[in-house]
């Protein structure tokens, strides 16, 4: 089984041509010109960020004619196709990657949708593709990512609002008003919609970290094995205090600390800092 997936999985480059997954490009738009988020490194894409304010650059999902075109790739194979997509609570590009399927033999491809997004999208396209590495089937993967869709949270925080004042994502009287008393918001990914959600707020990044290690605490206690994606723009000091914090209260098996795609950056800038959490054993309990 071929996987596919997209650029809001946060996986970078190396890993995903390690592990043979295809990644279907989400593009970032400059007043320059057009740019697809696998072509720009985070660094780069906060230092453009940050030269055109106050204005900010627009996103795109991929295209239906796009996913024709790398579905057709695998048209004359034997081996069926798992597309695995940011949520459908969130952007449009399940919708695309459905639309562009309809002229390629559908039997062959298999559509997935994440509900989420970020690390939580990314345990799900490792385990597939640990899943097919092993010979599993077509039932059995599907039953392990709904349960890895059912079991992982993904949390976050902001230093700043004015991204998503900027783009539109809340409204602008909440952003202005957030803005002025310089609240940072503590926002999940709710499982039963693939939507944002608000968990909490605070006036200070530390007191917004202490939100979101109290959040995981009562999901997870402090028994469960847990593998941890602690993600961030341009934050790395205040990633590596969560993790930091999460390892004290957890019982974290295995952390990494990963960048989120320029893609998402847009929405956030370079302050957003926060985790993705997941049971160990359904990701790594793949033979």
């Amino acid at each position: 089984m071929i996987i596919i997936t997209d650029s809001a999985a946060d996986m970078s480059k190396e890993e995903a041509e390690s592990l043979g997954v295809h990644v279907a490009p989400l593009h970032i738009q400059f007043p320059e010109g057009g740019v697809s988020s696998e072509e720009i490194t985070p660094d780069e894409f906060y230092a453009r960020l940050k030269a055109m304010e106050p204005e900010i650059p627009t996103t795109s999902q991929p295209s239906a004619g796009s996913f024709t075109n790398i579905y057709k790739k695998f048209e004359n194979l034997k081996e069926e196709i798992l597309s695995i997509h940011i949520s459908s609570g969130l952007s449009g590009t399940l919708e695309s990657a459905r639309l562009g399927a309809e002229s390629i033999l559908q039997t062959k491809i298999h559509h997935f949708d994440s509900m989420t997004l970020s690390g939580g999208q990314r345990f799900q396209v490792l385990a597939a593709a640990k899943a097919v590495k092993n010979g599993w089937g077509k039932q059995a993967i599907f039953d392990r990512l709904k349960a890895i869709r059912e079991q992982t949270e993904v949390i976050y925080t902001l230093e700043t609002l004015k991204y998503l004042a900027r783009g539109g994502r809340i409204g602008r009287v909440q952003a202005l008003a957030g803005l002025l008393l310089k609240v940072k918001p503590i926002i999940k990914v709710d499982k039963t919609d693939g939507k944002y959600s608000t968990v909490g707020k605070a006036r200070t990044v530390p007191k917004a970290l202490t939100t979101i290690q109290d959040y995981l605490s009562s999901c997870y206690g402090t028994d469960t094995p847990l593998l941890v994606s602690v993600m961030h723009g341009q934050y790395l000091e205040q990633a590596k205090v969560l993790a930091g914090m999460l390892q004290e209260k957890l019982n974290v098996t295995r952390l990494e600390i990963l960048r989120i795609s320029p893609v998402l950056g847009v929405h956030t800038g370079p302050g957003v800092v926060g985790a993705a959490v997941v049971p160990a054993h359904l990701v790594d309990n793949i033979e």
